[in-house]
């Protein structure tokens, strides 16, 4: 509860200081002392001279000769200050009766001084318990809160998570059925933690829990609790555990937790800093929860490998509900959904394009037709095609379009090479992703890309995860191939033959250093840094062995394939040149010995293709 009359305090105070100073006599002169006064006016230099008597002495201030005030004081038995001896000088004499301090000034005083008394009462009243108060706002909870029955969202909105939808069917019949439980004894979970990527769905998942119970929802992220001032954290933990309970039945969501719920004693500040009290309040006010009491509390993280064990411990978040990527099919349902108010093309097939964003979650396709969306609306269209299907995903995954940009017919030559090169040997290699667009139109930071069609697989197997290698390795490998000569357009892909190669040998034991987990998440923790393992030089010495042998082998691997079909490999470049763009089908026809359809140029008759003969029937080679 807000407490205005603190604040109307400290401006009466400050009001009635300004009365104060207003009303009391001000001192407009300077100070004289008694000897330089009597010489003054013995040399006649005083004009003139108000004296009031106080308390026995007397107070003497005016202007000298030449109008500068002065002021001083003697006894009232001073014969100075007797009339005739001033008078006798020219001085103006002006005699004041005693004055008596006024009643006014008198309640003034003390009501100054009382309003001072209560403002200091205040503060400290505000320090010890800042969330009691309006000094301590900051401890009130920035929880938003949706009353019941406003969260029209349900699990039908929600898609590509049936079996966490499953799991959180049991709070949702608890929150409408909670007697069903308690005439069993049982303990519905009160904590359950969503744990999923980033755009997963976790804080929607949670909404639709909401909408499901129609219970009132809090929703705070874990960032809101902690502020600079210590004590602050636990108060708002404490205020909205407080407001939870007052409206039983109900949902709290904590969105982001590990930004207050990470492990304790690995700070770098110590253990006893803000974040550590508000976890430590976290943990006590979900202790305090009885079986009888309807609040569930839901959390959402990307990272509950560094959140506290007393947080994930039995009674509080003892549940975890896994919102992982959605698969072929849960992505095209979530299409779907998003699909409903957006007018399509009978050309958009929703299944190609759920097949073509693997590893993409519910965020990233709902931009992807928003995008498309917004494709259409510059063209002018009012249905949504596949081509802005299309164009959307490329713009989402690359950036827009360059046009623009002056690229030189070498360079573009260079770049057709490359990108043909990873998708030769995507077509070859056996366990490879399929390429399904090559472009040579620049986007975003990018000359050229090539685009796959990654398969769901829950497990990668080392003859896998090498053809990626290879060909990640493909694209450099065709400029040697191509020209004898390699650019500096292939540090993208170092990189990410890198990373699979480093994983292989760090963490999936694939390779001759051993079954050996050596890149632990916990070494941050230790004090290691981002890039250096626990482990010995030694050991260091056989990774970087493993890497050289993995990608240099790769590398020579992509070599040999794409010299045995540098005759595609050409023709496909020439083509890519014609056309700028090629789709999957298309480098499976000429690979087969086929011949493209004639590319139309404006102003000009069909040019046609390649002798479809110089080609051959040619088979994938070997992996």
């Amino acid at each position: 509860m807000k407490r205005p009359w603190g604040w109307g305090l400290l401006g009466g105070a400050l009001l009635v200081m300004v009365v104060v100073s207003l009303t009391l006599p001000r001192g407009n002169a300077n100070e004289m002392t008694l000897t330089d006064f009597a010489a003054s006016v013995r040399g006649g230099q005083v004009q003139s001279a108000n004296i009031t008597f106080q308390n026995g002495t007397a107070l003497i201030s005016g202007q000298l000769q030449d109008a500068q005030p002065y002021r001083t004081r003697t006894l009232v038995s001073d014969p100075l200050i007797e009339l005739g001896s001033l008078q006798a000088r020219g001085v103006t004499v002006a005699y004041a009766a005693p004055s008596r301090l006024s009643v006014f000034g008198v309640l003034s005083v003390l009501l100054t001084l009382a309003l001072i008394v209560g403002l200091v009462i205040l503060l400290m009243r505000s320090r010890q318990n800042p969330g009691t108060d309006a000094a301590g706002a900051f401890g009130k909870s920035k929880a938003a809160v949706i009353a019941e029955g406003q969260i029209k969202l349900n699990f039908t909105d929600v898609a590509g998570c049936d079996e966490a939808k499953q799991d959180l069917q049991e709070v949702v019949d608890f929150l409408r059925q909670p007697e069903k439980y308690h005439q069993l004894g049982a303990r519905i979970p009160h904590g359950v933690l969503l744990v999923g990527p980033p755009g997963s769905g976790k804080t929607l998942l949670a909404k639709a829990v909401a909408g499901e119970a129609k219970v009132p929802y809090f929703s705070i992220s874990g960032s809101d609790f902690v502020e600079m001032f210590v004590g602050v954290g636990a108060a708002r933990v404490r205020d909205l555990f407080e407001q939870a309970r007052k409206s039983a039945p109900c949902i709290v969501f904590i969105d982001e937790i590990d930004a207050v719920g990470r492990k304790r004693g690995v700070s770098m500040q110590g253990g006893n800093d803000e974040r550590e009290q508000t976890l430590n309040q976290l943990l006590v006010e979900m202790d305090g929860f009885s079986s009888g009491q309807e609040v569930i509390i839901l959390a959402a993280t990307n990272r509950p490998d560094v959140l506290d064990a007393a947080l994930l411990r039995p009674g509080r978040f003892d549940r975890q509900v896994v919102v992982d990527a959605p698969d072929v099919r849960g992505r095209e349902h979530i299409l779907r959904i998003h699909a409903r108010k957006k007018p399509l093309d009978v050309s958009v097939d929703l299944g190609v394009i759920a097949r073509r964003t693997a590893g993409m979650v519910g965020a990233d396709l709902e931009n992807l037709l928003n995008e498309a969306a917004l494709q259409a609306a510059r063209q002018g269209r009012n249905r949504i095609t596949g081509r802005d299907v299309d164009e959307a995903r490329d713009r989402v995954l690359m950036g827009p379009e360059r046009r623009s940009l002056v690229v030189r017919e070498a360079d573009r030559k260079v770049t057709a090479y490359h990108e043909v090169g990873h998708a030769l040997a995507a077509q070859l290699l056996p366990h490879a992703d399929k390429a399904h667009k090559l472009t040579i139109v620049p986007r975003g930071r990018s000359l050229g890309s090539a685009l796959y069609t990654p398969e769901d697989r829950m497990h990668h197997t080392t003859t896998a995860l090498l053809d990626r290698i290879c060909v990640a390795l493909a694209g450099h490998a065709a400029e040697q191939v191509a020209t004898g000569q390699v650019t500096t357009g292939a540090a993208n892909d170092f990189q990410q033959a890198t990373g699979i190669a480093r994983r292989m040998v760090t963490e999936w034991g694939m390779s001759e250093v051993g079954q050996l987990a050596l890149a632990q998440e916990s070494s941050a923790y230790l004090g290691y840094g981002p890039q250096q393992g626990v482990y010995s030089d030694h050991t260091a010495q056989q990774i970087d062995h493993e890497l050289g042998r993995i990608l240099n082998g790769q590398f020579e691997r992509a070599v040999q394939l794409l010299t045995e079909h540098v005759h595609v490999l050409h023709r496909l470049t020439d083509e890519l040149m014609a056309r700028e763009s090629l789709s999957g089908e298309d480098v499976q026809t000429v690979l087969a010995g086929g011949s493209l359809p004639a590319l139309e140029l404006p102003g000009a008759s069909p040019v046609a293709a390649d002798d479809p003969a110089a080609a051959g029937g040619l088979k994938p080679g070997p992996a």
